[in-house]
């Protein structure tokens, strides 16, 4: 259990074996080299309740050779003995689910409700790929030349590496782990400063399941450490594939640096997704779902709504009904029973949201409700705010949100509501509603971005690959075929039947 004993865990879990505060490499709990470590706190109190190692760049030599020792035995594993690891991981963190919760509520804030549904959708993930490893196929064919036969293997690449975020952090490491250990290749897990111990109870699970040590490594760090810890990653040899959840900015970084042994990276970026909502909608359908999908997590998520465009026949009836709802919100800490909403997850989230409101307001905006910072047990509170007229200029609509707030555009035609809605160098996911199919179909092919909502807030899925465009990245997580082989190689052998009777 590490460094936990040092302070006042704030809760008790049924399972105590799932708690650790050490990195972990080759199947051993590991402190950094430095010896030096940094707090964890309760986004909801603002108190740390724990410490883990500050790995830093001396600290991955070892670490990736042994993922790469592991590597060279795992990749020999049939595909139905890592379909079988992948099926146990799975089944063991739905026995844990109640611990997990409560240890993803106290790293990121979240509540409750929302920890079990992350679970939930996350172990969709370890689901999905266990299926996948055994679907792994080549391809056998006759060339132009009638004499000849060409086939082709596929193979894992190596060692991967991911750099996941906080705010999704089982989800972003089964898809991620899950789609790498189904292809037979190792992970080495760089977690976010906020979530590491959510990470370390899943790598726990991961040996009890039986992938031999090394399999699943975490190097854990703080803020200040994760630029060097992350680019040591990248630049090391051994590492040929990166896995990268974060903000656009970074994106590009670690891009660059990949670039230099041409690595294969997938990246999953920033989002400023817009929803379009037209007159000939279902209000309630459209109501709930984008309702669900803005204040999940405090506004926490790259998928969540960032500009809703309403039609203007609806327009303020629809802000109507959403102030209402918004009213009803509680905000407090996430083990609250009583709590609907969470706090953001760090103080600098709160810093960004007031920063956003204060530009809209200098710009013209009308703040209908919210807005503010809210003072509560040293958490980091913010208000469910509104926002009206939003103008291009505005920060807001420009930049990704990540916080309890709204926007809401009036429009009147399709061609206004997809300019305004393409407007923006990010391309994650769009999300419209209405009852005419025509415009369906229009909307699915004019809408920039990589994922599209139709009728729904909500359309991440194991089985659904899951990416964006433009500024938001390449590559593809989870789906049939597509995530496994970002992990993969193809092979391709020609063989003559020359000569042969």
């Amino acid at each position: 259990m590490g460094s936990a004993a040092k302070y006042e865990v704030p809760f008790k879990l049924n399972n105590s074996d799932l708690l650790h505060t050490e990195s972990f490499v080759g199947g051993k709990w590991v402190k950094s080299k430095s010896g030096k470590t940094f707090e964890v706190l309760d986004p909801g109190t603002g108190k740390a309740w724990t410490e883990c190692p500050i790995n830093d760049a001396s600290d991955v030599d070892a670490a990736v050779k042994n993922s790469h020792e592991a590597f060279e035995k795992y990749k020999k594993i049939s595909p139905r003995a890592r379909a079988q690891m992948l099926f146990k991981w799975d089944s063991l963190i739905r026995e844990n689910k109640e611990d997990i919760a409560t240890i993803l509520v106290y790293e990121t804030g979240k509540p409750r409700a929302e920890a079990y549904g992350e679970i939930d959708y996350s172990t969709g993930f370890t689901w999905w790929f266990a299926g996948e490893a055994e679907r792994i196929q080549g391809t056998v064919f006759t060339p132009a030349l009638p004499d000849r036969r060409i086939f082709t293997i596929k193979q894992p690449l190596g060692v991967a590496a991911a750099l996941v975020p906080w705010n999704f952090p089982i989800a972003m490491i089964l898809r991620k782990a899950g789609a790498a250990l189904a292809a037979g290749c190792t992970m080495i897990v760089k977690p976010s400063p906020e979530t590491p111990i959510t990470i370390l109870a899943l790598a726990y699970l991961a040996k009890q399941a039986g992938f031999p040590d090394g399999a699943l490594n975490v190097l854990t760090t703080d803020l200040d450490k994760t630029p060097e810890l992350s680019e040591a990653l990248c630049r090391h040899d051994l590492i040929k594939k990166v896995s990268f959840t974060g903000s656009t900015r970074v994106g590009k970084l670690v891009a660059k640096i990949c670039s230099d042994n041409l690595k294969k990276v997938t990246l999953e970026l920033g989002g400023n997704c817009p929803v379009l909502i037209f007159d000939d909608a279902n209000i309630d359908q459209a109501l709930n779902q984008i309702f669900a999908l803005k204040y999940r997590h405090a506004g926490q998520a790259c998928i969540t709504a960032n500009r809703v465009f309403v039609q203007s026949g609806i327009f303020d009836k629809f802000l109507d009904r959403w102030n209402a709802e918004t009213k009803k919100i509680v905000v407090g800490h996430g083990s609250d029973k009583q709590t609907t909403m969470g706090p953001v997850t760090t103080p600098r989230g709160i810093e960004k949201a007031l920063a956003l409101v204060e530009d809209a307001k200098k710009k013209g905006a009308k703040i209908h409700q919210g807005g503010n910072k809210i003072s509560k047990n040293g958490g980091y509170f913010f208000e469910p705010t509104v926002i009206t007229s939003i103008t291009p200029e505005m920060d807001i609509s420009k930049e990704e949100i990540f916080a309890p707030i709204c926007t809401f555009i009036k429009f009147e035609t399709e061609d206004e509501a997809v300019n305004a809605a393409n407007d923006t160098s990010m391309g994650l996911a769009s999300y419209c509603f209405t009852k005419n199919v025509d415009r369906f179909w229009r909307l699915f092919e004019n809408l920039e971005a990589g994922m599209i909502g139709l009728n729904t807030g909500n359309s991440s899925a194991a089985e659904s690959p899951f990416g964006g465009i433009k500024q938001s990245g390449y590559g593809k997580e989870s789906g049939k075929d597509v995530a496994v082989a970002e992990y993969l190689i193809t092979k391709t052998g020609t063989f003559s039947l020359e000569g042969q009777s």
